[in-house]
């Protein structure tokens, strides 16, 4: 399947670095759930949008692989590709690049819950289809 791709910038200070001046392992998840946050902003679903559904997305399950480490400094690029969209949940693929350079992967599948009872709960349908229509599209 041919996906449309979301792309954050960020910049790596030093609140994101250990005594080293590399990347801390979990700030990668932050920089990998901005994007996502973006990419749904993008899509007109910021928090106001989605809160007013009554809804809330959880991570659901995660892989992450570490391939090359980020430093102090350096402009990163967080991505965001749709992979799968089900009823309650979406799979996305994400990346942290230093330009061409892959730093990190991961796998993630998000699940839309109800606030109240934090139960499983089908994503609207104006969502689902903003969503196919992102993953659709060349650009973004």
């Amino acid at each position: 399947m041919s996906a449309a791709e979301f792309s954050y910038k960020l910049r790596v200070y030093i609140e994101d670095t250990d005594a080293g001046g590399i990347v801390y392992y979990v700030n990668y998840l932050k920089f990998m759930e901005r994007a996502r946050t973006e990419f749904m902003r993008e899509l007109g679903y910021g928090k106001d949008a989605i809160f007013n559904h009554g809804l809330m997305f959880v991570v659901r399950d995660m892989a992450v692989r570490y391939l090359r480490p980020a430093q102090l400094d350096d402009l990163l690029e967080a991505t965001v590709r749709l992979i799968d969209l089900g009823g309650a949940s979406m799979t996305l693929a994400q990346e942290v690049r230093r330009g061409a350079e892959v730093l990190a992967t991961a796998t993630v599948t998000v699940a839309c819950v109800e606030r109240a009872g934090v139960r499983p709960q089908r994503l609207p349908r104006d969502m689902t289809d903003s969503l196919r229509a992102a993953r659709d599209t060349n650009g973004n």
